[in-house]
Formats: C-alpha cells, structure tokens, sequence
C-alpha cells in the first residue's frame, strides 16, 4: 500500500520547506518537495531528502540503554525512567533543582519542543543555557537597535533596486532565497555579494566584495564615512526617527579611509561604489551567520544595521536590515507551553561557555545533565574542554535517535523519534512566516517513543503528572490559541497544510521602533541598562594582528567553520558517505606557503587541538583563510571545534566560532 502525504521539514534552517512524502507499506519510501507550497514550492535540498535515510537507518536507537562499567546495556523503558526520575528526585531534595543542566540546541523547529522547558520549570527551575552559537550576537545587536529582529517578507525582494548578500552563502544554506536572487537579477536588480570566499552565491553576482574575515563592521563604516562624504545620507529618516547619530559620527571621525582600506583589505573605490548602492535605495540587506561569530560580532552586526539605517533603507519596501524574523515565533503562546512562572530556582551559562560553567559550579555543583535537540559534545567549541565537563559529571541523559558523541558519553541514553514520526506544527524565525503542519505518518522502530511521552512518563514520577495530562493535539491547540483570531486553527492547519502567519512584510514601515525611546536606536539605551557601552564601537577579532600579535604570529591563518552541503550540522554525517573524510579547504596563498598540492595531507593546529585531513585548494577566497566544515564526527576525523574558542561575543549573547587563528603543516600519508 502506498500513500502520499504533505508535511514538513523540521530541520533548523532558513526555509522550513513543505514535503511530500511517500509512505508504503508502512515505511518512508521517498522525500520530495511539496510544488503546492508558496514558498518551497517542491524544491528541497539534500538535508531535506536526508531525512528518509534518518527514518529508515539500521543505525537507529530503539532501545534505552544504560552505561554498566562502561558499556551500554539495554534496559527496559519501567527502568530508564525510573532511575532518571529517582536521581532527579534525589538531585532535587539533597541540592536543588539548578543541580541539573538542561544542555540543549535547536535540531527541530518543532513546536512542541518547547515542551521540554515545561518539564523543567515544573521540576523547579534548573540550570539554563542562554545565548546562542549560532545567531545571539545578531539577534541581540538588532534588538539593541530595532528593538527586534526582524526580516522582510521573502517576495519583497520585488521592490529592490540592489540586493546586497553580505556573509550568506544562500545557494547552500537559503536556496529559496537564492531563487528568488536568480529571478531578481533577470528584472535588473543589481546583486551585490560580500564575503570572504568566493562562493555558488557570489558566482551569479554582478558585484563581488572579497573582506577579510572579522573586519565586516570596517567595511559598513568605510560604506557610511563615503555616504556622508557624498551627502547620500537620508537625513530625514535619521533627524526624525533616530537617536544617537551624533555618536556615529564622532565615531566615524576617528578613523581615516586607509586605515579601514588596510583592516578589511578592500579598496577605498568598492567602498564608494557600495555607498552609491546603498544610497540609490530601495537596498536590501541579507545578512549571514558567519560574521558575528567574533568576539566583535555584535558591533559588526550593528555598524552594518547603522548603514542601512543611515542610507534609509528601513521601513521601506525593497530594504531591510535582513537577518532574524523573530516575529514568526511571536506568533505562538510559548509560555503556555513553557510555564515559566512555575519555576522557583533558577541559573544560567551561555551556551558558549556550558563547559567552564560546569567545571566551575558551586552550591550546587551540576550533578546531572540531559541534553535534548543537540549534540554539544560536536557543536559547542573547545570540544576537549566540553568532553572534560561531561565526564565530570555524575549522570549525563542524553535524548536521541543515534549513538552521536555525546550519545556515547552518557550514563543513559533515550531513544527518541524522528520527524515522521510525531506530530507537530513546524515554523521558521529566520526567513519566511509560513506555518506547516506535520502530521504522524510511520511508527517508530522498535522502542522509540517522543520526547513529549518521555516527559509526561517523568512528570508522573515526580508529582507534577496533571501538567502534562493533555493530548499531543491539545498542546498544539494551546500553542496556536492566539491566532484563533486571525482564522488560523489547527483543524485548518490540518486541511489546508500551510498558512500564513499575521506578520509584517515590511518591519517597521509605521517607524515604531521597540526600542526604549521608540526610534531607530544608534547608540542603545538597552544596552546601557544592562550595563553595557550602547555606542558603537571600533572593535576588533580577539585573535587578530591588531589585539594579539604575538598569537597571530604563531597561528597566521585564520579559519573559518561554514555549515556543510550535505548535513544540517552533525546530523547526517553517519549517512552521507562522501563526506566522512575530513576535508580541509585552503586558499591559494596558504598552499602556496606551505607547499600544500591538492589532495595532501594536512594538519591543522592551534593551542586547542588538532585536526588532520584531505587539502582542497580554493579556486578564490580571501588570502590566509582556511575552512573546515564544521558537525563532523570523532568517528570520522573530529569536530573542528577542537580548534574553536568558547569566548563570548562583545554583547554576550553569541558564539566566537570564527575567531580563530590556526597553523597549518604537511602531514605524512598513511
């Protein structure tokens, strides 16, 4: 028997697309894109098409499974959960709630996944993660400037004059996006791409910036010191919708032309080229992940905020300062969900540094942790120093499908199901405001169950069952009740698959701003409040020429970690055999330097770690680069975070992931 059915990706990217799945004789037989989806419309990437092979591995978990002098055995689920709501009981009575750490990602966009704060803010309140590896520092930069993060609708890119692509390899991580990119360019407009490695993206562009990595905030300041220079300023928008400019100004004044020419290696005439762009509005601006990921990311991702700002490409169709789209999410009652006034404990880490975190507490110490939607052990950087916090804990829970490496650090490990598996309601805060409804299609090999069942059957065990007494569906019902009013429930969700979420398609066009002072916010009052500098500032890479010569000396190069082809983050490395040899790509000059031909191997080293792998020479990108792409598993070579720092970003809220400066040797073949 077969049947097709129309659902939806759950992976955590931009485009959350609509898929049409083939099911026969009670297995997923095929992934395809939906055409009936008005965003999608049928195209999917290959991460999308992976997720067949996720539902159908042999490798699969389907079994709880306890560690016993250091081998796993399988256990029965009476007993998984038993033992983990008896040590959770006893971490409660004995040290309190914040005893535990809740060390989770984003794997899923779910809805339902926000269940899992639930559990934890009933159990008391534990011990949370804050900030983000991925987009913190942006989305805590926009909401000091906008205060929010958000995008413009994806067919607004109609009304644009010029796109500017800045650090956002669209092709491979927005390829709808990069649709809407090839149909803009066959109307005229203008496509600009400025990145540190020539990628798909830029091979389409009319215009192509190549910036040395971790100085993008120079480029947007050499970009506004030639607009004002050139009088292409919007001085309306900025006299009656801004504060602070004053400051950008002065700012502006203390630094020449030449200087930003020689810190972002790109010539003073791009940049007045790019200031006539910007000032021939409407401009609009995507902006990537990579470039906040310094310990200046923040402040990058404000100066290039504060150039759109000043250029009048905000509020208008065909602009926008494109990054997060926070309002999709804002459209669901999460705290409904969440219960967070049930929690009477409470204490947090950045998800950057969860590792010193857990070396360094006191009263409580962390005594367990359960890791649910992530796999930090992969992700988190300064993997050996994340690896030395798991092990220094008493009992690690691990919530998952495969034996990851985190996986295979823990005492207990929970099998868990995968998309098709459940059913939930999926939506993207990053790009466009469609919600997709996700129905149950198979069941779960042997004994994997949801993580919803899992913590209900918690719940039960530790007094608080009435909170999780609802259907699958009630929650999802609870979870949409405030669109009720814009005709958007469930049941219809159910019948018509996707809708379109009560959003803005061009933020704030009526210039009300979020802000403290309700405009445009150059200097931020909210950063001030959390007792933070809220001018922008000239800042650089912590590991740069210019704040640490003596380590840019011994690691000259600096390396980038981009997200791969094939696998959303760690998750389809294990299924994907092309690309489990570790691969390291290279500019022309570091080959050069270091006698490296393609096809050799290397090792790639700084005080952290080392990792060893294939050289591919880059046919262009930015000299001293190097790129390893990052979710790669031990089993196959290693994560690159072993090289990565768990620094914060200047506003505390991001990664550092592409702060870091490396070496690069031959290495013998095997």
């Amino acid at each position: 028997m077969e049947e097709i059915h129309v659902t939806s990706c759950p992976l955590n990217c931009w485009d959350v697309c609509g898929l049409k799945v083939t099911v026969r004789d009670g297995k997923v037989a095929k992934v395809d894109g939906d055409e009936t989806h008005p965003i999608t419309q049928g195209k999917i990437c290959a991460r999308g098409r992976m997720l067949k092979e996720r539902a159908n591995s042999s490798e699969r978990l389907l079994y709880p499974l306890k560690k016993v002098n250091g081998q796993f055995v399988r256990i029965s689920w009476e007993q998984a959960l038993d033992e983990v709501a008896g040590k959770l009981r006893e971490i409660k009575d004995r040290y309190g709630t914040t005893a535990v750490l809740h060390s989770h990602d984003y794997a899923n966009n779910g809805l339902l996944k926000n269940l899992d704060k639930r559990f934890f803010n009933c159990y008391g309140g534990v011990t949370e993660l804050t900030g983000s590896l991925c987009w913190g520092a942006g989305i805590e930069a926009q909401t000091w400037d906008f205060g929010n993060s958000y995008s413009h609708a994806p067919e607004d890119i109609q009304n644009s004059r010029h796109v500017v692509i800045w650090g956002r390899n669209v092709a491979r991580t927005n390829m709808h996006l990069f649709q809407h990119l090839l149909a803009a360019k066959k109307r005229g407009t203008k496509i600009i791409v400025i990145d540190p490695l020539f990628q798909q993206t830029a091979q389409i562009a009319d215009m192509y910036v190549s910036v040395k990595p971790g100085m993008d905030a120079f480029l947007a300041m050499g970009i506004m010191k030639e607009m004002l220079r050139l009088g292409l300023e919007d001085r309306a928008f900025i006299a009656r919708h801004t504060v602070g400019f004053s400051d950008v100004e002065a700012m502006l004044e203390n630094i020449t032309m030449e200087k930003m020419e020689q810190l972002t290696e790109v010539d003073r005439s791009v940049m007045t080229e790019l200031a006539m762009i910007y000032g021939n509005r409407p401009t609009a601006t995507y902006l990537g992940l990579g470039m906040q990921r310094y310990a200046n990311g923040g402040n990058t991702i404000r100066w290039i905020d504060a150039l759109v700002a000043i250029s009048g490409n905000v509020g208008i169709p065909g602009g926008g300062a494109n990054f997060g789209n926070l309002q999709v999410g804002q459209c669901f009652d999460i705290a409904a969900l969440a219960l967070p006034k049930r929690k009477t404990a409470s204490r947090t880490f950045t998800m950057m540094k969860q590792a010193e975190g857990i070396l360094q507490a006191a009263n409580p110490e962390i005594k367990m942790i359960i890791v649910t939607c992530g796999n930090p052990l992969t992700q988190v950087p300064n993997t050996n120093l994340v690896k030395k916090a798991f092990q220094s804990v008493d009992t690690v829970v691990v919530f998952e499908q495969f034996m990851t490496d985190t996986a295979a650090l823990a005492d207990y490990v929970l099998p868990v199901t995968t998309v098709f598996e459940e059913e939930d309601v999926y939506y993207s805060s990053m790009y466009h405001a469609y919600v997709n409804y996700g129905p149950k299609l198979v069941e779960p090999p042997g004994e994997a169950k949801s993580d919803l069942w899992i913590w209900a059957e918690l719940a039960k065990r530790l007094g608080f069952a009435a909170d999780f007494a609802y259907t699958r569906e009630e929650f999802l019902k609870m979870g949409l009740k405030p669109l009720q009013r814009h005709g958007i429930t469930l049941e219809r969700l159910k019948k018509e698959k996707h809708l379109l979420l009560p959003v803005q398609p061009v933020p704030w066009s009526d210039y009300r701003f979020q802000t403290p002072s309700g405009k445009y916010e150059f200097t931020s009052a909210l950063a001030q409040r959390k007792g933070m500098n809220g001018k922008l500032q000239i800042m650089y890479p912590a590991e740069s020429e210019i704040a640490n010569p003596l380590l840019a000396k011994k690691y000259p190069y600096r390396l980038l970690t981009i997200h791969p082809l094939r696998s959303n983050h760690s998750q389809h490395y294990h299924l994907v055999e092309s690309i489990q040899s570790l691969k390291i790509e290279v500019s022309k000059d570091v080959a050069e330097d270091k006698g490296l031909a393609e096809g050799d191997k290397a090792r790639v080293f700084n005080d952290r770690g080392e990792l060893i792998g294939t050289v591919k020479i880059l046919a262009k990108a930015h000299p001293k680069t190097i790129n390893i792409d990052e979710g790669q598993w031990a089993k196959f070579g290693g994560s690159v975070n072993v090289l990565t720092s768990d620094r914060e970003s200047d506003n505390r809220y991001g990664s550092t992931l592409y702060d870091c400066l490396v070496n690069i040797e031959k290495a013998e073949n095997d």
